[in-house]
């Protein structure tokens, strides 16, 4: 089975920047559908932002459009997150997601059900 591992969660003020990374071990990664939750305590798990295989599209929560950008490196079989101008409303654990099935529909990339692999969590903090 896949093992997803989330790292570069912290702490950050509000406005400032953060990179988060999932590294998958094993081989395959390229043909894995990926995405980025996050929940607070408290709230549901949300969406956050979605890559897909092979040509790598891309799909935002409309709460991170404009903030926060998704990329992928086969070769290094990590996924990333890189997040701007940040805000407090951002503080939450963030999960990194996969699954090797196919998704077609924005409701499905949307929806943590479709994904069969999740890492630990990082935790991101923005302070005000």
């Amino acid at each position: 089975q896949v093992q997803l591992v989330e790292s570069g969660g912290g702490l950050v003020q509000a406005a400032g920047s953060l990179r988060l990374s999932c590294a998958a071990s094993g081989r395959a990664f390229s043909n894995y559908n990926m995405g980025w939750f996050r929940q607070a305590p408290g709230k549901e798990r949300e969406f956050v932002a979605a890559i897909s295989r092979y040509v790598a599209a891309t799909y935002y929560a409309d709460s991170v459009k404009g903030r926060f950008t998704i990329s992928r490196d086969n070769a290094k079989n990590t996924m990333y997150l890189q997040m701007t101008s940040l805000k407090p409303e951002d503080t939450a654990a963030y999960y990194c997601a996969g699954t090797p099935s196919i998704i077609r529909t924005m409701r499905q990339w949307s929806r943590s059900s479709e994904y069969d692999y999740w890492g630990q969590g990082t935790q991101v903090t923005v302070s005000s």
